[in-house]
């Protein structure tokens, strides 16, 4: 053992494995290079037992076959990969798509959606396992990490957490130099792909190389899931979605169950290169970093969902919402999913969805998304009252004058008092 990847043994949280209780471990398993080299060190170091667990979030062209295969050929007693896509879409970006949570304006919370998920069902396979530990290849730069320490410590308190990429100090290469002595299959071969990738249906987030120099523009080859704008089909095209009670279920009028419809909406966002993010994001370890988002679907059904919120919601909800979807989105954000304030959030939240029901279409072309018809049984909207070419409507036009003598009755008086004093 080196002193690059000697084990960590100063405990800062009661949750963090002591080495010489360490057993069995669950790993969360992904079958790239961290969690590889990590599935054979965990054994060299700890001398203890491995079980890998593989999530399907909807990570585009995973061979989970081969991950699998992978892990047990690097000595994993068992390789379970669980499809929990219906869940995720369902339990989490459902809820996010009623929220229209953005965090910092940009980003979709994708990540942030699927960590508390993957931490719930490793916390589930461990104990049916009989895993005393759970191992994740979080940095400790990174949100990630308090996303799963999070969530385990609450679901599952007597199980402890290793976090070995946050103590071996390993960079990328000295990893794939491990790798390669250890005799380690490296995803992608030799060439290792220069970004730190994280996907799923949601979205997709690459950080590392130039992306951390401000003043470098964005490079072709960081974008592997949407088309760059200026090679995106000279024709637009418009794309109806349909909502029931806040919840996306069609497509072009087409109805289809939340994972298809998810897909094929980012399938016509890719090719229209929709929902590419170049953000500034303030890291709640205090870190304030620039990571690059290619979120199609996200980009279309949250606009759409926002735009037909508005249109079923009086003018006070269309103020106040907002706040309630900043906070939301912030505590999905920091880890905390299951805090209980979020829950009381999802109440509001969910009252105001249930009149979000209708139809937006949207015009893509070269990277827009742009709303360009509206229709809801639903909608605040009375043609008659917003024509300027028609009378009539729910109110007399003869009442204004009224009305606005009252509106501004305070403000002429302040700004008189204050003329007056000037």
């Amino acid at each position: 053992m080196t002193d690059q990847t000697r084990i960590a043994t100063t405990r800062t949280a009661s949750y963090e494995a002591d080495p010489s209780e360490v057993k069995r471990v669950l790993l969360l398993y992904s079958g790239g290079l961290d969690t590889s080299v990590m599935l054979k060190w965990i054994q060299d170091e700890y001398g203890a037992e491995v079980v890998a667990l593989t999530v399907n979030l909807g990570q585009p062209g995973e061979d989970y076959g081969e991950v699998r295969d992978k892990a047990l050929g690097l000595g994993a007693l068992e390789c379970q990969v669980i499809d929990a896509r219906e869940e995720f879409a369902r339990d989490f970006v459902i809820p996010a798509i009623k929220a229209n949570a953005l965090y910092g304006g940009g980003y979709p919370l994708f990540t942030a959606l699927g960590r508390p998920l993957i931490a719930k069902l490793a916390v589930q396979v461990a104990r049916a396992t009989g895993c005393d530990t759970i191992a994740h290849g979080c940095t400790g730069k990174g949100n990630d990490q308090v996303r799963i320490e999070a969530t385990v410590a609450t679901l599952a308190p007597e199980l402890r957490v290793i976090a070995p990429v946050r103590g071996w100090q390993m960079g990328r290469d000295e990893e794939i130099a491990y790798a390669r002595k250890h005799g380690i299959p490296v995803k992608g071969g030799t060439d290792v792909t220069p970004y730190s990738i994280d996907d799923n249906l949601w979205g997709r987030s690459s950080e590392g190389r130039w992306i951390e120099d401000l003043d470098h523009a964005p490079e072709d080859d960081v974008f592997q899931l949407v088309t760059r704008p200026e090679l995106a089909p000279d024709e637009p095209q418009e794309v109806t979605v349909g909502f029931e009670a806040g919840v996306p279920v069609s497509l072009d009028g087409e109805r289809l169950e939340i994972v298809e419809l998810l897909e094929r909406v980012a399938e016509i966002g890719c090719r229209h290169g929709v929902g590419i993010v170049d953000h500034i994001e303030d890291r709640i370890v205090g870190l304030k970093v620039r990571d690059i988002y290619e979120v199609p679907a996200a980009a279309i059904i949250l606009t759409a969902h926002q735009e037909l919120e508005k249109l079923v919601c009086t003018i006070h909800q269309n103020q106040f919402k907002p706040q309630i979807d900043r906070q939301w989105s912030y505590l999905v954000y920091a880890g905390l999913w299951w805090e209980p304030l979020r829950g009381d959030l999802d109440g509001y939240i969910q009252s105001v969805n249930e009149q979000v029901t209708g139809e937006i279409s949207l015009k893509l072309y070269k990277g827009s998304a742009r709303v360009v018809r509206r229709a809801s049984r639903n909608a605040v909207y009375d043609k008659a009252l917003a024509s300027f070419g028609e009378s009539g409507g729910l109110f007399s036009q003869q009442a204004s004058p009224g009305f606005i003598e009252l509106w501004s009755l305070q403000s002429r008086m302040a700004y008189r008092l204050r003329e007056r004093d000037e």
